[in-house]
């Protein structure tokens, strides 16, 4: 599970407190045998010192004292409207329902008290012009009614709110102020496996706490619907850390610590950062605009992993997996089709799905691209027109449930039934397969009771007679297009 850490109230700090108890481990600091050079005065670069091992350790003594003024603690306020409030729409418990796990305020609904207190959070930020303008994370000024920049001096500031990206959690805030220290931006392109990099935040309130570690992984993509590859780190964050800057070892921000990957709500060896070129993009349009414009296309896209890559013969896993195509919209009318995979735009390599997002989102609106399709185990090139991606959420629709008189599909491990014309209506699928039950390969893929069959390798199923037909006619693998409440994905069954 993937969570943002501003602390938004108490209750937050405390949850994540408890979880430090569960997963506190013991750490030992190798000492160096002989003594450590000092910094160079002023210097931004990590020295590199000597230990008794030979091993090469950074010294960031010059870092922080150069750059670490730049770094500012937010605080936030949220006023209770009325006594009918309950905190449904705070942006944590919106983080944990996007994700579909339980969060600690998701119970059931309490009225707050009338005139309750205010609440409270904090996270981080830091200065990317002498002006002023700040970049944070959208999760941590979401929602506040006031905001105040505390810098390193110890002075204080209320920061009006310029634009905030949902899409890729990214803020910018003013505070009327000149002569500010500012940062300095990296190469992301530059950034390998390995590297050393620092994060300056306030952790649970604590101001310019500095904590290290390396680079674990580039081009990470935690959702489908996501507008970033993260940078992955083990440089240890908590709720506080949120919106702070990521530096590598020349001092530069690469990233804004954002996300973490957690069993307990706290810190497990597992943090993300946004690229800080995406930041700087959004940053831009939001001080020139107070929104971000972006392309879209018209699908939803899903990973494509070594068993569906053989499922559509493909040499290896690569691309994007087209799993549902907007009716009416540019990719439909172009003719992608579900079950293509995207494997180039304007003859640019996709590797993997959030490639594909990150640069049709880039794109202008208005524009045309060329994409590279694998389908029926050969390429084609279809030319999409690029419209503007609406910020208004998509309405959702229920499935339907299961009912009776299945028809078992052995070789798949699943019993199916027709729809209804009214569940087709309430469902609003194109599909006419419902699944009552799942065992054997169709369980092991993850397809459950409830599921609407749509396709089998890129191929749309009307009937228990096409999908036996299907199931017989399959390789070693096969790739099942289900439907489950308003998502569409592929699940690749490996068969007896």
């Amino acid at each position: 599970m993937t969570f943002p850490w501003s602390a938004r109230r108490a209750g937050i700090l405390f949850f994540a407190s408890v979880a430090v108890a569960v997963c506190s481990g013991g750490l030992r600091a190798q000492t160096a045998a002989q003594p450590l050079p000092a910094a160079h005065e002023g210097g931004a670069h990590a020295e590199r010192v000597l230990s008794s091992g030979g091993i090469q350790l950074p010294d960031f003594t010059g870092l922080v004292e150069r750059y670490g003024p730049a770094v500012v603690n937010i605080q936030v306020v949220e006023h209770t409207s009325s006594g009918d409030d309950d905190d449904s729409d705070d942006p944590f418990n919106q983080f944990f329902r996007r994700f579909g796990i339980p969060g600690p305020n998701n119970g059931p609904s309490t009225p707050q008290p009338r005139n309750a207190p205010p609440q409270k959070g904090t996270g981080s930020g830091f200065i990317v012009s002498s002006d002023g303008y700040i970049l944070t994370n959208a999760h941590v000024v979401e929602g506040a009614d006031e905001v105040t920049v505390k810098l390193v001096d110890r002075r204080e500031f209320q920061a009006k709110v310029i634009g905030i990206d949902d899409r890729t959690d990214v803020a910018v805030v003013k505070i009327e102020a000149h002569g500010l220290p500012t940062v300095k931006f990296g190469d992301v392109s530059k950034l390998r496996p390995g590297q050393w990099v620092v994060a300056i935040g306030s952790p649970f309130d604590f101001d310019n706490s500095v904590t290290a570690g390396i680079i674990s992984a580039v081009s990470r993509e935690l959702r489908s619907d996501n507008y970033v590859s993260f940078i992955q780190t083990d440089v240890p964050v908590n709720p506080g850390n949120s919106g702070g800057p990521l530096f590598n070892t020349k001092g530069e921000v690469i990233g804004i610590n954002s996300q973490i990957f957690s069993e307990t709500g706290g810190y497990m060896g597992l943090s993300f950062a946004i690229p800080i070129d995406v930041a700087l993009n959004v940053e831009t349009q939001l001080i020139k605009s107070g929104h971000v414009v972006r392309g879209r296309i018209g699908v939803s896209i899903q990973d494509v992993d070594a068993e569906l890559a053989e499922s559509f013969g493909l040499d290896r896993p690569r691309g994007a997996l087209v799993a549902l195509v907007e009716r009416g919209g540019p990719a439909d009318k172009a003719g992608v089709k579900p079950g293509d995979v995207i494997l180039a735009v304007n003859g640019s390599d996709i590797d993997r799905f959030g490639d594909l997002s990150t640069r049709i989102s880039n794109m202008r609106p208005g524009s045309d691209v060329r994409l590279t399709i694998w389908r029926s185990r050969k390429e084609l090139q279809l030319v999409v027109h690029v419209v503007q991606l609406s910020e208004k959420p998509e309405r959702t629709a229920s499935l339907a449930q299961p009912g009776h008189q299945s028809d078992q599909t052995t070789r798949l491990g699943i019993s199916v039934r027709p729809l209804t014309p009214d569940e087709k209506r309430q469902a609003q699928t194109e599909g006419d397969l419902i699944v009552e039950q799942a065992t054997g390969p169709a369980l092991s893929a993850g397809v459950q009771p409830g599921d609407i069959i749509l396709g089998v390798d890129g191929k749309q199923v009307r009937s228990v007679d096409d999908l036996e037909r299907a199931a017989k006619s399959a390789g070693k693998s096969l790739a099942l297009l289900i439907q489950r409440q308003d998502q569409q994905e592929f699940f690749a069954l490996r068969l007896p």
